[in-house]
């Protein structure tokens, strides 16, 4: 963070000091763990269920901390005292990031791939300038002003993933980081259960690019009609990624190799160029075009952009990771979430990689869907059957309708099997894997990485926790 004095802070976040020297000066990270704190930083003390951060302010002190945010005061600990910490940090975030005038604030939102596609562009943009990054997924109400508050006079480039539960969500983030380029993805149904509809999606993901100046640029998927039409919520200029005949940025000629990595011609109005990810997935061609749109817009020149685009790799965990165990069966653990959009991208990458090979997708619940549950789990499994996946394995009861999806296909010629949990299907697994095999693992966040993880302790020899 820049430096600030307290006084600084305390007008920042409407708040009042108490015991705090007001000419003190913070030097160091915005933090609320206070195992992370450290000399010069300030601590945000949030009040929680299982445990309230004010607790742990004497120790933050001691640790070298300036002072402490937080909603009440602790005896002989210097506060800044508001009335909510979380609207207080928004507001600090808010302050650093209008006083940072070289900063490119770039903001991505869309229904899957938001968490892939950040890490994509901010590894471009490190090329171009220092750049900050959330870690992971963290693209909500708390990661948002804490990513932000990682930005100092050093930071070229904030890239900043999106996440919405509700109409205003992005409208609120975007009020708190204010993007200068917006990116949305995709429209799909992850977590219609809250929104009520595909369209209502559409109009939160769309407040991304309301919130642009008009000098601003939307990136916008021009493969995606409810996407292409948010055009007309801006008055920014307007780039069009994707396949489509007309995208200001396409890709043509595309072709996945043996491992299921994909090569395309990279087409901009500066030129073509060959392009050779190392990507896994087809869906990775769109998430690196959204990418390669930013970059330009940067100012990346178009051979050094198609190198870099070939470089690109992984960042996130869990989030289409092949690898190759000694007996020679490959796993792609997608494990880290999922919906119907995301399943169906694995799918088809596990058909693409397969080639001829035995394929088995061990498939969980995906939350949030709300009347659009059962239908969207089915479609997954019609989907596999279809797409000749020889072995599926449901984990859950709640899974269930990929299970009767799959063997409503008449002609599949492959075999589903529900299971009770993780540990059955770990247990089928064992007893059914053969070299040669490719096993696909997805599922929302309902511990379906473990099969994820017995299948690597299986290859090195370990036992999964």
């Amino acid at each position: 963070m820049i430096p600030l004095t307290l006084a600084e802070v305390a007008t920042a976040v409407d708040g009042r000091l108490v015991g705090a020297d007001p000419d003190a000066r913070v030097t160091g990270s915005v933090e609320f763990d206070s195992r992370k704190v450290n000399a010069g930083g300030l601590f945000v003390a949030f009040p929680g269920e299982k445990a309230d951060g004010h607790d742990f302010a004497e120790g933050a002190v001691e640790a070298g901390v300036v002072a402490v945010l937080g909603t009440r005061e602790v005896p002989g600990v210097p506060m800044v005292l508001v009335d909510d910490a979380r609207d207080a940090m928004g507001r600090l975030a808010r302050t650093v990031v209008d006083r940072l005038p070289q900063l490119t604030v770039v903001g991505l939102t869309g229904s899957s791939g938001k968490t892939t596609t950040k890490d994509l562009v901010a590894q471009l943009s490190s090329r171009l300038g220092t750049t900050v990054a959330p870690p992971g997924s963290f693209n909500n109400e708390l990661g948002h002003p804490y990513t932000a508050l990682k930005a100092d006079s050093e930071t070229r480039y904030l890239v900043m993933e999106k996440g919405a539960r509700g109409i205003g969500h992005v409208r609120y983030l975007c009020e708190l980081v204010p993007p200068r380029i917006s990116v949305v993805l995709n429209v799909g149904t992850s977590h219609i259960g809250g929104f009520g509809s595909q369209a209502n999606i559409a109009l939160a993901k769309g407040e991304l690019v309301e919130a642009l100046p008009a000098d601003g640029l939307a990136v916008l998927n021009a493969d995606d009609p409810l996407v292409a039409a948010m055009a007309s919520r801006t008055e920014a200029r307007v780039v069009f990624y994707g396949e489509a005949a007309d995208a200001d940025v396409r890709a043509e000629d595309v072709a996945l190799d043996e491992r299921g990595r994909p090569s395309y011609t990279l087409v901009t109005p500066e030129g073509r160029a060959l392009v050779r990810l190392g990507l896994t997935g087809r869906h990775q061609v769109s998430n690196t075009l959204a990418a390669a749109a930013v970059a330009r817009e940067l100012g990346m020149p178009l051979t050094e952009l198609a190198q870099a685009l070939g470089e690109l790799g992984l960042v996130s965990t869990r989030r289409m990771d092949v690898f190759d165990r000694p007996d020679g069966v490959t796993v792609i653990d997608d494990s880290y979430n999922a919906n119907p959009a995301s399943m169906s991208v694995a799918i088809k990458a596990l058909a693409a990689l397969g080639g001829g090979r035995r394929t088995v997708a061990v498939l969980g619940y995906m939350a949030e869907l709300g009347p659009y549950e059962y239908d969207g789990h089915a479609e997954v499994g019609r989907l596999a059957a279809e797409l000749g996946v020889d072995r599926l394995l449901v984990v859950g009861e709640s899974a269930a309708p990929i299970h009767e999806g799959a063997t409503a296909v008449s002609n599949w010629g492959g075999e589903s099997v529900l299971l009770t949990d993780q540990a059955a299907a770990v247990e089928v697994l064992r007893e059914e894997l053969r070299p040669g095999d490719v096993v696909l693992v997805k599922g929302s966040r309902y511990r379906t990485w473990e099969v994820a993880d017995a299948l690597r302790a299986d290859a090195s020899g370990e036992t999964a926790a």
